[in-house]
């Protein structure tokens, strides 16, 4: 598994994710991660992107043995 940067600027401003740190094994798959930790479901993306494919992500490491595809290490929320 690796870690990977995950980040979006298409939908800014208040009450939005722009990015977080998450364990996948590819680049598909950590930018299908919803930073709240949800589920890809259509409306609920007004805190993130519409499409995983307006998410771009880096490989920032090597995830630690233990943890596992879909964990959200850290992200970063901008509230009002």
């Amino acid at each position: 598994m690796k870690l990977w940067k995950i980040y979006q600027d298409v939908n800014t401003g208040y009450d939005t994710y722009d990015s977080a740190v998450v364990v996948a094994a590819t680049i598909e798959e950590a930018c299908a991660i919803h930073p709240g930790g949800t589920e890809w479901t259509g409306a609920f993306y007004a805190t993130w992107a519409s499409d995983p494919q307006q998410v771009n992500a880096i490989c920032i490491g090597e995830a630690g043995e233990d943890m596992k595809a879909g964990t959200i290490v850290v992200a970063s929320f901008v509230g009002c």
